[in-house]
């Protein structure tokens, strides 16, 4: 089969499109032909070497979506020709960007009619990391005021969709040429990210007692400034090592910080088929932004970081 693969860790140029042999599923596993691959900034980090890898040479890419053509001995819930998708590969088995991809059952889930494959490839990741920020670490209730960092993005632009499903009021930062289409899916208020004044302008929009941290190095005391007493801020992602943590407001109102990692998430496969769900019943729309061939991979890896675009990015083998 063909496959991406990195023999060493560094930048895109590492990449390589190849022939390799087609996995064989193991006894929890089902093997997965793979239509479309997502394409996520987590990807970047294992090539870069900044997240481990169990060996190299080694198959990035964590969502995976396709047909599966063989199940292992101990499956029993899936059969041959059924639609699924995955997530939370390229970390310690091998990942999605090939032709084929052996799956474990844990990680995955079937398809309802009616949501695209490209669709799926653009939930699968992120729709997890924002179920897993708002139901298992945020404790998100119907009439919370939530508060997305990087609406337009991948994680983002689900955020805004899934906190509102849920009954929650949704203000989202995002960039100005994003802002209509942020509103549309779901967010009361837009606010540009980088403007000077973004504290008091939270502050005269929303009293946010759910914060959901894109880039929490860079956002966190203005959340803090803004958020309601007893309020919490689930932190998904980061451009510093550390962060630090204003005292004087987290002590002032009790404020909560959680740190998380969507790899972390105990049932990906009830969290996935309920995303699936919701897709099928038109309370998400994931929104491709933009698909690439295998061959061109490197930029798609390039693009993931370089780009502003609002949705995802998937890949086709």
């Amino acid at each position: 089969m063909r496959a991406v693969r990195y023999h060493e860790h560094g930048g895109p140029e590492q990449l390589a499109v190849e022939d390799v042999e087609r996995p064989e599923p193991a006894a929890d596993e089902l093997l997965v032909r793979v239509s479309t691959a997502g394409v996520n900034p987590v990807d970047t980090y294992f090539r870069e070497g900044s997240y481990p890898v169990p060996e190299l040479p080694w198959i990035p890419g964590s969502d995976a979506v396709g047909e599966v053509v063989s199940v292992g001995s101990d499956v029993t819930d899936y059969e041959t020709g059924q639609r699924v998708y995955a997530t939370g590969l390229g970390r310690t088995t091998p990942g999605a960007c090939a032709e084929y991809a052996a799956v474990s059952t844990d990680l995955a889930a079937p398809l309802p009619d009616g949501v695209g494959d490209a669709e799926a490839a653009a939930l699968a990741l992120v729709g997890t990391t924002a179920w897993q920020a708002f139901v298992h670490h945020g404790d998100i209730t119907p009439g919370d005021e939530v508060l997305v960092h990087g609406a337009n993005g991948g994680v983002g632009h689900v955020a805004v969709q899934l906190a509102r499903a849920m009954g929650a009021d949704v203000t989202a930062t995002a960039k100005p040429p994003y802002h209509d289409e942020v509103e549309r899916l779901g967010a009361s208020t837009v606010l540009d990210y980088a403007r000077g004044d973004l504290a008091s302008a939270l502050a005269d929009a929303c009293e946010p007692s759910l914060v959901l941290g894109t880039v929490v190095d860079r956002t966190i005391e203005t959340d803090a400034e803004v958020l309601a007493p007893g309020g919490r801020i689930v932190a998904i992602g980061n451009t510093e090592p550390t962060v630090a943590f204003p005292m004087g407001p987290g002590k002032g109102k009790d404020i909560r910080l959680q740190a998380m990692s969507m790899f972390n998430t105990p049932d990906t496969s009830t969290v996935l088929s309920r995303l699936a769900g919701m897709v099928a019943r038109g309370d998400i729309e994931p929104v491709v932004a933009r698909e690439y061939a295998l061959d061109d991979i490197e930029d798609a890896h390039r693009d993931v970081l370089a780009e502003s675009v609002l949705g995802k990015l998937v890949v086709r083998p």
